[in-house]
């Protein structure tokens, strides 16, 4: 896909998000755009800052870091969006401004290792499991809220809990995309009650195929790559 397709498709994307804004009644700009770049050449992601997109995804540490790192643009923020594993922590704090994909304590103790030794301020979402299709996540509510009882403690200086993550079931059934979206915007509901001190405030959650109806269902930001960079080459 070469550049000028590539700046076409974010046009029509955030067309859509806005399109998506409006008819939920919500204010336009409301809904962040992650654009998800894994796969795909520090070339893609240079098209992208040409079309206005400054966020960008990634799910493989060492291609992130390697990409990044290559850019170098100051302007450009990273998210760290796959599962991520303990040894590979320090090397995404490098890069990444926010962890979205925090599962489990082991994990956040690491990251909290890791910023201190950077003396950096990291955001984290956490990613709950609410479809089968995907095993990755905190496997229910009560393992999360363990979590935020420990920020809530004072346990992580070094890292804000910024919001909260899924993926829906790859499914062509609506209700249950829609059923694993209302279930994080009601636990971030829950937590917002519960742990009011905390500024769990971000919904990440809708892909290509589904982000308009994740916005329907209250997603603050949504995490698009093929919509906007075509099929990806596996291959880089």
């Amino acid at each position: 896909m070469n550049e000028s397709e590539i700046i076409e498709n974010f046009y029509k994307v955030r067309q859509q998000i806005k399109n998506a804004e409006l008819k939920s009644g919500r204010k336009e700009g409301s809904v962040k755009l992650c654009a998800v770049s894994k796969f795909h050449p520090v070339e893609d992601v240079k098209a992208a800052i040409k079309a206005g997109q400054f966020l960008f995804g990634e799910n493989r540490v060492q291609e992130a870091h390697a990409k990044f790192t290559e850019l170098n643009n100051k302007d450009a923020e990273l998210h760290i969006i796959g599962q991520l594993q303990s040894n590979k922590v320090k090397k995404a704090l490098e890069v990444a401004s926010c962890i979205q994909s925090v599962d489990r304590e082991p994990l956040l103790q690491e990251i909290e290792k890791q910023a201190a030794k950077l003396e950096k301020n990291i955001r984290v979402f956490f990613e709950l499991h609410t479809a089968e299709d995907s095993k990755s996540g905190y496997a229910d509510e009560d393992t999360l809220l363990v979590s935020c009882e420990n920020f809530a403690k004072g346990l992580y200086p070094h890292i804000t809990p910024a919001g909260l993550m899924t993926m829906a079931p790859f499914s062509k059934d609506e209700k249950l995309i829609r059923q694993s979206f209302q279930k994080l915007r009601n636990l971030k509901e829950l937590l917002n009650s519960k742990f009011p001190e905390l500024p769990v405030a971000e919904l990440s959650m809708g892909m290509s195929g589904d982000y308009i109806i994740a916005i329907e269902e209250g997603s603050t930001m949504v995490r698009v790559g093929t919509a906007l960079f075509g099929e990806r080459n596996y291959n880089i």
